[in-house]
């Protein structure tokens, strides 16, 4: 008996760097001392549902200064090089998914803060979290129909309370 030619197709083996989730890093220049970063999630094999670039997060302004180091040294660990730029924008930078998840959920959490203590604190947690744990957040962030709700819940959980 033989096969059917349809069912005799060569199963291509998987590469890993196809399999993943694929991310970047876009910085932009927004005036002399002002720079907005932001997380983008790119198409790929793993990932069908997303047909376009989609951003994850981004912050900006005063926000980012204040955690700019935290995030210029978890660059650098992962060994993303971002010097500072004297045009407009930075390409987009490949970031692995580890720490994708981590800056998009430290974007979104400190966004809207204004407590510097408070962002120190939600920060410094985030960065203590594992990876599923970043995941499940981001996650939630997301895809969650009240996502704010999500966040504040996040903030709360990282943040001492006030006596």
């Amino acid at each position: 008996m033989t096969p059917h030619p349809q069912h005799t197709a060569k199963v291509e083996p998987i590469n890993r760097r196809h399999a993943a989730p694929s991310y970047e890093l876009r910085v932009r220049r927004l005036g002399a001392a002002l720079s907005l970063y932001e997380v983008w999630q790119l198409p790929a094999a793993a990932t069908p549902q997303v047909s376009a670039p989609t951003r994850v997060a981004g912050l900006k302004g005063r926000n980012l200064e204040l955690v700019e180091h935290r995030v210029l040294r978890r660059l650098a660990q992962a060994g993303v090089k971002l010097a500072r730029p004297a045009s407009e924008a930075i390409p987009g930078l490949p970031l692995s998914e580890d720490l994708a998840l981590h800056l998009g959920l430290t974007f979104r959490a400190l966004a809207p803060m204004r407590s510097r203590e408070r962002m120190r604190a939600v920060a410094e947690g985030i960065e203590r979290m594992d990876r599923e744990e970043a995941a499940y957040w981001l996650g939630m962030a997301m895809h969650r129909r009240r996502p704010r709700r999500v966040l504040a819940a996040l903030r709360m959980l990282l943040t001492e309370p006030v006596q």
